[in-house]
C-alpha cells in the first residue's frame, strides 16, 4: 500500500517519538477483543508518524499523524499528564471539499484543545472524503479507534465526542460499533454537542422548504432563463456555480449583508418573508442556502441516485405577508420512497446505544435547531435507553463553539458518571462549571438548567401523509 510522502518521510521518526513518552511502541492485540488482525490495520499503525505539535497545545504534548488505508487523514495528541483516557472526535460538516492532511489539527483539535488540557488523549479523523455519508464517517471514526489501540494499547476509557453533523456520526458509531462480539463496550460514554440528532431526513427537511420559499420570492436560483430543475436537487448536473456566485444572488434579492437602511423596500420585505416563514435568523440565510444547494447536490446526486428524500406537498407555510399567495404559488415536490429509505438507513438514529451520553446544545443555535434534542430523546425513549441520557442547554446563540469551560464541565461529568456511577444533572454540571472550570478557562458558564426543549414540530413544518 502507498502512504503520502510526508508520512513515509516521518515514519522513521515514530520509534524515536515514542521513546521516553511512557507509551508502548506497539499494542498487544489482546488489549482489544475486536482488534482487527488484518495486515491493513498493522500497516496503518506502522505508518503512523510522529508530528510536531502546535504551540497552542500544552507543553510536552506528543502528536502523531497519518493517513489510513481508506484515505482518511488523522491527528492524535497525547498530553504529558495523560490520564489514559481517549476522546475520539467526530467532526461536523459535511465538508464539501476533499480532506487535507492538517484538517483534523487546524479545524478540529484547535477548537477543542481544552480536552487535551484536561488530560485526555485526543484523536480526530478527516473522514475518507468530503460530502455526505454518516455511515462512512462513523466507520472512519471507529477505524481510528482501532488504529489508536493498535498503536498505543487500549486506554482505560474511550469517549466519543461528536460536534454538529459529527453528533449524528458519533451517535451512529455508538449504534453500529458500540459493542464488541464478546459483549464488551467499545465506547464508555459519549458527549454530543450542538448535534444533528434528528437524522438526515428530518434534520434537512427545513432546508428543502427554504429552497422553495426562497425561489417563490427571489426567482433567481435558478433564473427563469436558466435550465430549470427540481429544487430538492440542489443544483442540476453539470452546474459550475460557486458559493460566491450563490451568495451574490442571495444578496441581490435580500440585501441580507447590508444595514437595514441600505436595503430597498422590496429587499427588506423579501428578507422578512423568507426568515419569517423558515424561522431562521437572517444572518444565517446565506449559510443555509449554501447547504441547501451544494450539500443537497452531493446528497441527492452522489448518494441517492438522483431521487428526492424530501416532500412539501401538503405543507401549509405560515409567517409571510400573504400566506395564501405563498401557498398557492410555491413550488411543490414529492419524496421518493427509496431515497427516504436510503437516507434513513445512512443517517437515522434508533437510540439503541445504552452508554452514558451527555448532550449539550445552545438554545438559540442558529444553524442546528435545539429541537433536534427532542428528536434524540424520543429515539432513546423508544429504544429504552433514555435513562443513560442527560441533556443540558446553554443560553448562547452559537453553534460551532460554545464557551470553553462548559466542555470541560460536561466531559468531567461524563467521566465521573462512568467511573463512579454518579449520574449528573443539568444543575450539577452547571454548578461544577461555575465553581471550578470558570476560573480555569475564559468564556464563563451559560447553562440554563430550567430549559425544556420543545417538540420538533414547533420549529419545523410537519409532513402530512
Amino acid at each position: 500500500m502507498q502512504y503520502p510522502a510526508w508520512a513515509r518521510l516521518c515514519g522513521a521518526l515514530l520509534t524515536a517519538g515514542l521513546a521516553g513518552s511512557g507509551l508502548p511502541a506497539a499494542a498487544d492485540a489482546n488489549n482489544d477483543s475486536d482488534h482487527d488482525p488484518s495486515r491493513q490495520l498493522e500497516d496503518d499503525a506502522e505508518a503512523m508518524a510522529s508530528a510536531g505539535c502546535p504551540s497552542w497545545l500544552p507543553d510536552a504534548t506528543r502528536c502523531f499523524a497519518g493517513q489510513d488505508t481508506h484515505g482518511a487523514y488523522y491527528w492524535i495528541a497525547i498530553p504529558a499528564d495523560w490520564n489514559h483516557k481517549l476522546v475520539l472526535h467526530s467532526h461536523g460538516g459535511p465538508r464539501p471539499n476533499a480532506p487535507r492532511p492538517d484538517d483534523p489539527l487546524d479545524i478540529d483539535l484547535r477548537q477543542y484543545e481544552v480536552m487535551v488540557r484536561e488530560g485526555y488523549a485526543w484523536a480526530g479523523s478527516s473522514y475518507r472524503r468530503g460530502g455526505y455519508g454518516v455511515r462512512m464517517a462513523a466507520e472512519d471514526t471507529d477505524y481510528l479507534r482501532q488504529l489508536f489501540v493498535a498503536r498505543f494499547g487500549r486506554p482505560d476509557r474511550i469517549y466519543l465526542h461528536g460536534q454538529s453533523w459529527g453528533g449524528n456520526v458519533a451517535a451512529k458509531a455508538m449504534e453500529l460499533y458500540g459493542e464488541a462480539p464478546d459483549g464488551r463496550r467499545r465506547y464508555d460514554g459519549a458527549l454530543l454537542t450542538s448535534g444533528v440528532l434528528g437524522g438526515g431526513t428530518q434534520a434537512y427537511q427545513f432546508r428543502a422548504d427554504l429552497r422553495a420559499v426562497y425561489q417563490y420570492y427571489c426567482a433567481n436560483h435558478p433564473y427563469p432563463d436558466e435550465p430549470q430543475y427540481p429544487l430538492w436537487e440542489g443544483l442540476p448536473e453539470g452546474s459550475d456555480m460557486t458559493p460566491d456566485q450563490l451568495n451574490a444572488r442571495v444578496e441581490a434579492c435580500t440585501g441580507v449583508d447590508r444595514p437595514p437602511e441600505q436595503r430597498s423596500v422590496l429587499q427588506q420585505q423579501t428578507l422578512d418573508n423568507i426568515v419569517g416563514v423558515i424561522r431562521i435568523p437572517a444572518a444565517t440565510l446565506k449559510a443555509h442556502m449554501r447547504w441547501s444547494t451544494f450539500l443537497f447536490r452531493d446528497m441527492v446526486e452522489e448518494r441517492l441516485g438522483g431521487a428526492s428524500p424530501f416532500s412539501n406537498r401538503q405543507v401549509r407555510y405560515r409567517g409571510s405577508s400573504n400566506d395564501d399567495a405563498l401557498n398557492r404559488g410555491i413550488s411543490r415536490f414529492d419524496e421518493d420512497a427509496k431515497a427516504v429509505e436510503q437516507l434513513g438507513d445512512d443517517a437515522e438514529l434508533s437510540g439503541a446505544a445504552d452508554i452514558p451520553t451527555v448532550t449539550m446544545h445552545a438554545i438559540d443555535d442558529p444553524i442546528i435547531f435545539v429541537e433536534n434534542e427532542w428528536l434524540y430523546r424520543r429515539a432513546r425513549q423508544d429504544s429504552g435507553t433514555a435513562d443513560s441520557l442527560v441533556q443540558i442547554y446553554t443560553d448562547e446563540a452559537e453553534h460551532s463553539k460554545l464557551s470553553t469551560p462548559q466542555y470541560a464541565a460536561a466531559l468531567e461529568a461524563l467521566d465521573r458518571w462512568v467511573e463512579r456511577q454518579e449520574k449528573p444533572t443539568p444543575a450539577s454540571i452547571a454548578g461544577d462549571c461555575q465553581s471550578r472550570e470558570a476560573s480555569r478557562y475564559d468564556g464563563g458558564c451559560h447553562f440554563d438548567t430550567d430549559y425544556e426543549v420543545a417538540d420538533w414540530q414547533t420549529r419545523v413544518y410537519a409532513r402530512q401523509p
